[in-house]
């Protein structure tokens, strides 16, 4: 969960106890949309920074609805329940480029139109996923927080719920998860669907227990991984149902020789050695001096070659890590790259070293391009890579396990094409961004009965 840190104020700060949400057996009708034209013409400038208006939008004052938030909600659910397009808003505190971002630009766009009217809204850090997601016609809502206790903020997140209705509010982060849950008590009405998408290990003890609050008034919790969901179901004593919803993966196609070599050049591969890749944020959780360790173990004219696809707050760090390890031209940093499943295709095995993970959305991408996978075995990379088939798994503090394997690659191509051959036959046979929609749509609808 990459944005944790960046929320200090839930330190010191205390969290209001939160009623669960609840439906109802009565069905009632839903009112009809105004135009929006008619809410937005009257919001001062600064009220939204919204890149979308939603059809819907009202104002609350003199004539806002007098019923108790709670009936509000159930009302308003029962009535949503059979209705054939629901509409969703996702929520992420960022939208640089990430495993789960990445997950919610492939989601939102594999949702099937007719049923799901989905949405996104996002508070800082864009990226090129954000101009993807828009190219595709989808609805895109940026509300800038400015502070770490930024009223307008809030009170700009909850006039989008308001002027959204939407049915399902599906948050992918601890960030977004708090401060919806908080914007929901200003603008009741949608369902709350919280995730799990790593072990929370760098969750603080206020954390844990703000997360737990939160997951047990949503409505449902969706984890990418058995062994997340586990972890949350244990953190809740109770709450909600806890629903596994694997990633999905596009798998891409071939890449010509040209390319392929033109790419391995571009990451400093054109000698012929063995070009090792790695693809994720510079942060601590990713673990990458792990990488740079095993790699100085290594004779410097035996061992592969790295790039580091990615940015982030240890890019520096990790930069003056290398030059006094000795590690010179065999690490590349590339930064930030929007062709990061070409860059796979073109390496020869992917490294992944984190601390933490969920279901990797970095780890099913280099199996879906037959790249070879050499991961830790934390969280669900367990239950992605079959060690010794199709990738290898090493503990996430075990230098010398890395390295191992590393010199296995350097030495023996043909060994790192069987894995990843292995790893693209089982990634096409269990996971699919059609799939990882269908399933995530049964949750929302579930949710609403």
């Amino acid at each position: 969960m990459a944005d944790i840190d960046l929320e200090p104020a839930c330190r010191d700060a205390s969290l209001p106890s939160l009623p669960r949400q609840r439906t109802s057996a009565k069905r009632a009708e839903r009112p009809e949309a105004g135009p929006a034209g008619a809410s937005e013409a009257s919001r001062p400038d600064d009220f939204s920074r919204s890149n979308a208006k939603t059809p819907g939008s009202r104002l609350r004052g003199n004539d806002a609805d007098e019923r108790e938030p709670a009936d509000i909600e159930a009302s308003r659910t029962a009535a949503n329940v059979d209705r054939a397009t629901l509409r969703v808003l996702i929520v992420s505190d960022e939208m640089e480029v990430g495993g789960s971002q990445r997950q919610i630009a492939g989601l939102l766009r594999a949702f099937p139109r007719p049923q799901c009217d989905a949405e996104l809204a996002y508070f800082r850090t864009s990226s090129f996923l954000v101009d993807e997601i828009e190219r595709a016609g989808i609805a895109v809502h940026r509300i800038d927080k400015r502070s770490r206790r930024d009223v307008r903020f809030l009170l700009r997140l909850a006039r989008r719920l308001r002027d959204g209705r939407y049915d399902v509010v599906h948050c992918f982060s601890f960030t977004a998860e708090l401060w919806v849950r908080l914007a929901l008590l200003l603008a009741p009405g949608a369902a709350l669907v919280a995730s799990m998408r790593d072990m929370g290990h760098a969750l603080t003890p206020l954390q844990w227990r703000i997360k737990r609050t939160v997951c047990r008034s949503a409505r449902a919790v969706v984890s990418n991984s058995t062994q997340a969901a586990e972890r949350i179901r244990g953190a809740m004593r109770g709450g909600p149902p806890v629903h596994v919803v694997a990633n999905g993966i596009d798998m891409p196609p071939p890449l010509d020789a040209s390319r392929r070599q033109a790419l391995r050049e571009d990451m400093g591969g054109a000698d012929g050695r063995t070009l090792a890749l790695f693809v994720g944020r510079l942060a601590h959780q990713k673990n990458v001096d792990l990488l740079l360790d095993a790699m100085a173990m290594l004779p410097a004219g035996g061992r592969p070659r790295i790039a580091l696809a990615g940015n982030g707050p240890l890019r520096e760090a990790l930069e003056a890590r290398a030059r006094s390890l000795g590690l010179g031209d065999d690490v590349r940093f590339l930064g930030e790259r929007r062709d990061a499943p070409e860059l796979m295709q073109a390496a020869d095995v992917l490294v992944l070293p984190s601390r933490d993970e969920g279901q990797s959305n970095v780890v099913l991408e280099a199996m879906a391009a037959g790249t070879a996978v050499l991961a830790t075995r934390v969280g669900g990379n367990a239950a992605l890579v079959e060690d010794g088939t199709s990738g290898v798994l090493f503990d996430c503090s075990d230098a010398a396990a890395l390295r191992d394997a590393l010199q296995r690659a350097a030495d023996d191509p043909a060994w790192c094409r069987r894995l990843g051959d292995a790893a693209r036959a089982r990634v096409s046979d269990r996971y699919s961004l059609d799939t990882l929609a269908r399933d995530t749509l049964a949750v929302y609808r579930q949710c609403l009965r």
